[in-house]
């Protein structure tokens, strides 16, 4: 098995409003996908701030 590791199926990902780094899609976020804007709280403490 040396070489082989395993990986998750591609899921989606946005860019983050704040960072503009990729995050990929998250179970708590299965709810409500469309409306997550940043990739962390830290970000989304960024946008508020501005």
């Amino acid at each position: 098995m040396i070489g082989k590791r395993h990986t998750k199926p591609h899921l989606p990902e946005k860019i983050c409003a704040a960072c503009a780094r990729p995050f990929a899609w998250r179970k708590k976020w299965a709810r409500d996908w469309e409306s997550v804007k940043t990739c962390s709280e830290r970000c989304k403490a960024v946008l508020r701030r501005r």
